[in-house]
């Protein structure tokens, strides 16, 4: 059965990310510098490379994906909750190499920013903490 909670929109950032920056450090400094702890986030842009990942629910492992070319980053949509006490941002995106050719996956530390622009909207409510989750292994609110 879905588990969920009543939020209400609170503020609404706009901004571009930091050229030559790691994209999910840039987001999760942002929310980090904000108090974030409840929120919802969508990028678009181009990365210098890109570093995706898939979850084996057989391992219980992620499996990461390098990408060392010049990659448009036609979306990326995530959550922002608390992970430690911390924001933890959770996101997946989708990039494009220059024939439109597109892959995806979880948005993993190593994708570094030639462009981008970002969205993040804040919630206010209780707030969505992430522990371990048993059955599946993965750190889930």
């Amino acid at each position: 059965m879905a588990e969920y909670k009543s939020v209400d929109s609170r503020k609404i950032l706009m901004g571009r990310l930091g050229y030559g920056r790691d994209l999910l450090e840039e987001l999760t400094n942002v929310c980090a510098e904000h108090d974030v702890t409840l929120g919802r986030i969508e990028a678009i842009g181009a990365v210098q490379k890109a570093c995706i990942g898939f979850y084996d629910p057989e391992t219980r492992e992620y499996q990461f994906l390098t990408l060392d070319n010049a990659l448009e980053l036609t979306s990326l949509i995530g959550n922002v909750s608390l992970k430690d006490g911390k924001p933890f941002v959770h996101a997946h995106v989708t990039l494009a190499d220059e024939t439109g050719k597109s892959c995806g996956g979880h948005l993993a530390p190593g994708t570094v920013v030639f462009a981008g622009e970002f969205i993040l909207e804040i919630f206010g409510g209780p707030a969505f903490n992430r522990n371990y989750d048993e059955e599946t292994g993965l750190h889930l609110w």
